[in-house]
C-alpha cells in the first residue's frame, strides 16, 4: 500500500509576474449558476427578474423542455417596466403570491438580479424583506445579483451563498469543532466526501448549501471550512465574520488536489498519517490507474486557458502535475492569491498567468501560442474552431462532476475527448484525399 507522501510545496508561481488586463470581456453573466444551484437545494426557488433574453439564456443552458417544471423561472421586466409606465414592484409582488401559491413546496424563495433590474434601479432587497414580512416562516426569501455587468458566470453561486450566510444558526464557544465543506457539489460527489470524513474519523461535518434549505449547518468560533470551489470569495469573507476559519488547501482535482484537501482536515482533526494512508489508498491508486490511459493522450499536449470559471489554475495545476500537459498561459477572470496559494505553488515556475482579460489580445497570444486545446467560453470556441483551433468548453467543467478521486479520470476525460475528436476527423479528411 503506498503511503500518501505529503507533496512538497515551493515558491512555483506565488512570485510570478501576472499580466493583468482591463478590456472587452467574453464571459457568460452569473445567472447561469441557477443551472446546477436548482438542482442543489432541492425545496428553493429561483425568480430572475430580468428580460427575456435572460429566460431564453437560462433555458438554453439548463435545456429545459416545454413541459418541465424546474425550480426556476424568469419575472419578465417588459417595456412598461422600462419606461416607468408599471410599478415593477407591485407586479413583483403578484408573481411572486402567485408563485408561492401555485408551488407550495418552495420553502426559500431567492430574488435574482440582473442587468434590467439594475438598469431600472429595482431594490431586490428592499422587496424581499418586504415580502418576507409577508411569507415567513413559511417561505425564506432572500436576493442576490447575477447580473454580467460585473461578474462572471460561477459568481452567481458565490453571491447565492453569501445571501445564506446571515441565516445559518450559530454554535456557542463549547461546541466541538466541526467541518463545513462549502461549495455546491454533485450529490454523488458530496456522498463521496462524506464517506472520506467518516472513514477518516470525522464526524461533525457539514455541507453548505445543504440539498434542503431547513437543514443550515450550524456555524461558530470552531467552525473550520474546507473550500470545494475556489470562486466563493464572498462567501468565504461572510463566513469569517461568523467566526469561521478558512483551512488552505489545493482545491479536490485529481488524486493530488483531492489528497491534499483531505489532508488538511485530518491534520486539523488529529488524524495520524497511518489511518490517512489506509483510508485514502484504495481510491488513490484506482484514480491513478484510471488517469494512466488520459496521460497517454495529453501528455506533452500544449494548452491555453482563456478566462471564464475561475477553476483555470487548479485545473492547470492538475493537468500540468498529473497528466504532463504543457501550459503556454492560465487566464482567470479574478485571483485570489489567498484561496489559491497552495495551487500557485505547484505550478511550474514559468507558467504564464494572466488576471481579467482583453480578449483581442488574448486571442492574438492564442493564435502565436498554437496551443493543441484552447480551453474558452461558448463565444470564443466556434470561431476558434473555425480557425483550426481544438476547443473545450469552460462552462462544462463546472456543469459536469470533477472533484475527487473517482471523477479524475472523468476530468481529464473532458480535455482528452476533444483532441480525440479532432484526430478522427484529420484521420477521415485525410482518407477521403
Amino acid at each position: 500500500m503506498n503511503a500518501a507522501i505529503p507533496i512538497r510545496l515551493d515558491d512555483g508561481c506565488v512570485d510570478s509576474p501576472v499580466l493583468r488586463e482591463r478590456g472587452q470581456r467574453e464571459v457568460f453573466c452569473g445567472l447561469t449558476g441557477i443551472i446546477w444551484m436548482h438542482r442543489k437545494i432541492q425545496d428553493a426557488f429561483f425568480l430572475v427578474v430580468g428580460s427575456r433574453t435572460c429566460a431564453h439564456l437560462i433555458q438554453s443552458a439548463a435545456g429545459v423542455m416545454i413541459f418541465a417544471e424546474p425550480r426556476f423561472a424568469t419575472a419578465i421586466i417588459d417595456e412598461r417596466d422600462l419606461a416607468g409606465i408599471a410599478d415593477a414592484n407591485e407586479e413583483l409582488d403578484r408573481v411572486v403570491r402567485r408563485l408561492l401559491e401555485r408551488r407550495p413546496d418552495i420553502k426559500m424563495l431567492f430574488l435574482v438580479g440582473s442587468c434590467p433590474s439594475e438598469v431600472i434601479k429595482l431594490d431586490l432587497s428592499r422587496a424581499a424583506a418586504r415580502l418576507s414580512q409577508e411569507f415567513l416562516p413559511n417561505v425564506r426569501i432572500l436576493n442576490y445579483s447575477g447580473s454580467g455587468i460585473e461578474t462572471t458566470f460561477t459568481q452567481g453561486e458565490d453571491a447565492c451563498l453569501a445571501s445564506m450566510v446571515p441565516l445559518l444558526p450559530v454554535t456557542n464557544a463549547a461546541a466541538p469543532t466541526s467541518l463545513m465543506i462549502v461549495g455546491c457539489l454533485p450529490d454523488v460527489v458530496e456522498d463521496q466526501f462524506a464517506r472520506h470524513f467518516k472513514a477518516l474519523g470525522i464526524d461533525q461535518v457539514q455541507f453548505f448549501p445543504p440539498r434542503n434549505s431547513r437543514a443550515l449547518p450550524a456555524i461558530g468560533p470552531n467552525t473550520r471550512y474546507l473550500l470545494a470551489q475556489p470562486f466563493l470569495t464572498d462567501t468565504a469573507r461572510a463566513l469569517e465574520s461568523r467566526g469561521a476559519s478558512h483551512l488552505p488547501a489545493p482545491f479536490p482535482f485529481g488524486v493530488e488536489g483531492t489528497t491534499e484537501w483531505l489532508r488538511a482536515a485530518a491534520e486539523v482533526f488529529g488524524v495520524s498519517s497511518e489511518v490517512f494512508d489506509s483510508v485514502t489508498a484504495p481510491s488513490r491508486e484506482r484514480a491513478q490507474r484510471a488517469l494512466e490511459r488520459h496521460r497517454t493522450q495529453l501528455q506533452g499536449k500544449r494548452i491555453f486557458f482563456f478566462p471564464d470559471s475561475q477553476l483555470e489554475i487548479p485545473l492547470a495545476r492538475f493537468l500540468a502535475r498529473e497528466l504532463g500537459m504543457q501550459l503556454t498561459e492560465v487566464g482567470t477572470p479574478y485571483l485570489h492569491r489567498d484561496h489559491m496559494k497552495r495551487e500557485l505553488m505547484l505550478l511550474p515556475k514559468e507558467t504564464q498567468l494572466s488576471e481579467g482579460q482583453d480578449v483581442e489580445k488574448q486571442l492574438d497570444r492564442c493564435r502565436a501560442a498554437e496551443p493543441d486545446i484552447v480551453v474558452c467560453g461558448l463565444g470564443l470556441a466556434n470561431p476558434l474552431e473555425a480557425e483550426g483551433f481544438t476547443t473545450k468548453w469552460a462552462i462544462e467543467l463546472v456543469f459536469s462532476p470533477v472533484h475527487g478521486y473517482e471523477q479524475s479520470a472523468d476530468l481529464a476525460e473532458l480535455f482528452a475527448r476533444p483532441l480525440i475528436r479532432r484526430q478522427k476527423i484529420a484521420a477521415k479528411e485525410l482518407a477521403c484525399n
